[in-house]
């Protein structure tokens, strides 16, 4: 009777423990420090994506990153990265957070797991908006934080 209950027990606990942890991601104090790092990081990364600063983004991103696109596929290192912007987003589309979806949770030893939701625009065309998920690996090293692993998903319109 006792090893029946422990097994649902065990599971209820360990359930328990991800959905409180879950709403402490999802709902940060200003004072959280790595939330706090991780959102500005990703700021400053995407100023530079939308303003073509292909400088600034390879700073950030690790030589050795592996992104990968529900569409276009995987792409392999910092510079096959900054040869998509360059060829296929600067001037053409524009990416911000969208409020309210930014989750950052740690990687003991690591880093940081960035979760969130991005809207794309396209400058030359109004009615041309998408969103899609995303996931983003931030590896921190004495201190200078690099995207390592970067996962864009779920591209569609956006639908008003």
């Amino acid at each position: 009777m006792k090893k029946t209950l422990l097994l649902p027990g065990l599971l209820l606990g360990i359930l328990l423990g991800l959905l409180l942890s879950r709403v402490h991601a999802q709902t940060p104090a200003a004072s959280d420090p790595l939330f706090s790092t991780v959102q500005s990081l990703d700021t400053k990364f995407f100023a530079a994506y939308n303003q073509c600063d292909l400088a600034t983004v390879s700073s950030l991103v690790a030589e050795d990153l592996e992104f990968y696109h529900d569409v276009t596929g995987f792409s392999p290192g910092r510079q096959s990265l900054l040869d998509g912007l360059k060829n296929n987003i600067c001037g053409k589309v524009t990416r911000e957070l969208v409020p309210g979806t930014l989750e950052v949770y740690p990687v003991a030893k690591y880093g940081a797991v960035e979760i969130g939701v991005h809207r794309f625009h396209h400058p030359s065309d109004n009615t041309n908006v998408g969103e899609a998920k995303f996931i983003t690996l931030w590896e921190n090293k004495e201190g200078v934080w690099k995207i390592t692993r970067a996962i864009s998903f779920d591209h569609h319109p956006l639908t008003k």
